[in-house]
């Protein structure tokens, strides 16, 4: 693949992913808000809201080989249409079990289309890093919109109505997944599977558990803590901020990769990550919050070149699901372990120790592959 052609198909893989993951995203915003009208209770939204990453766990190996099989076009045309069908699931299954397999479908069409974007993104190693910067900037583009849009509709015509417009919204992917590449995808060797982790993989654990487990539950609690009356929109507000930063913010992260290394940025990104853990730890809440969104839209290009660059060949595919795999498991744990430990522990210690943890781990991927 030339570097244009990868550039054109990295470009409709990322629409086709930011076109369809809306009705996850507006979901996250709505299930616990509205559970009862969903059918459910807090407890089960909360396992809704996992089942995709548990999923996803157990299921990327597969989704990598079917990948391989049938090539981007099958694999994310498939997807746009578990995308829908989970969207309207949502709007008219009320129901745990219903939600569940409509968040099933929805965790291996995300998988599909994460894999799609970031295996294109890498298939020319030529502007790599720049791509998959650009490509995480379009995909940011939906959620944004989503949640913006996904919220003013709830209040004036309810949770369902929205996900009826965003099934719709995901079917306008249909014709950008179609003009994917045909044949069959990046050749895999063996299978994504557990084992003992690559460093690469025990940072990707580490900052989807930092970042977006630790962070992300504790920014709710501390900011209920400091200001009661307008906590959820002031977090809200900091949140939906993650979005804008990698519309914002990708593209220059990647291109900075491209003169400097991807390498070497995540490493000096990575531990201004965690500096702006600890500011969040000892106080300093929405200068540290500000500063980990911020830093994390710059961060977000950089894993799969990286990944891409120490795997070529058949193992590229692999390692990059074995990428996402340990980065769900990361933050799939880590607001189990924030919710068990923000009561117990004092914030400088719990935040200090989960910055130390990503700066080392950071530091292990710079000294040396693998």
């Amino acid at each position: 693949m030339t570097p244009a052609e990868a550039d054109r198909a990295t470009r409709d893989a990322s629409i086709t992913l930011g076109l369809t993951l809306p009705t996850d995203t507006v979901l996250y915003l709505l299930l616990p808000l509205h559970a009862a009208a969903f059918g459910v209770t807090l407890a089960e939204a909360g396992l809704l809201l996992a089942a995709n990453r548990l999923v996803r766990i157990i299921g990327y190996g597969w989704v990598a080989r079917s990948y391989e099989q049938h090539g981007p076009r099958l694999a994310c045309l498939g997807a746009v249409g578990g995308s829908v069908a989970a969207s309207l699931g949502y709007a008219l299954l009320p129901g745990v079990w219903w939600l569940l397999a409509a968040r099933l479908a929805w965790g291996l069409s995300f998988a599909a289309m994460n894999i799609a974007t970031q295996a294109l993104a890498t298939a020319d190693p030529t502007g790599a890093a720049r791509r998959n910067g650009r490509s995480r900037a379009i995909i940011a583009a939906g959620p944004m919109i989503g949640l913006l849009g996904g919220a003013v509709l709830a209040e004036f015509a309810g949770p369902h109505v929205v996900f009826i417009v965003l099934a719709a919204v995901a079917a306008l992917a249909l014709p950008f997944a179609w003009r994917l590449p045909g044949g069959q995808g990046a050749p895999v060797k063996g299978r994504p599977r557990f084992g003992i982790p690559a460093r690469l993989d025990t940072w990707s654990f580490v900052q989807g558990f930092a970042l977006d487990g630790i962070f992300v539950l504790g920014l709710s609690v501390l900011a209920a803590e400091a200001m009661p009356q307008g906590a959820v929109l002031a977090a809200g507000a900091a949140l939906a901020l993650r979005y804008a930063a990698e519309m914002a913010l990708g593209p220059p992260g990647g291109r900075l990769a491209e003169r400097f290394g991807a390498r070497p940025m995540l490493v000096v990104l990575s531990i201004a990550s965690a500096a702006g853990l600890v500011l969040v730890g000892f106080g300093a809440l929405w200068v540290g919050a500000v500063t980990v969104v911020l830093l994390r839209g710059l961060l977000q290009p950089l894993p799969a070149p990286v990944a891409a660059a120490e795997n070529p060949g058949p193992e590229r595919v692999p390692a990059l699901a074995r990428l996402a795999t340990w980065r769900d498991l990361g933050a799939g744990t880590g607001p189990l372990a924030a919710g068990a430990l923000l009561p117990v522990l004092p914030t400088p210690v719990l935040y200090g120790a989960t910055a130390l943890a990503l700066a080392v781990a950071a530091l292990a991927v710079g000294m040396r592959r693998g």
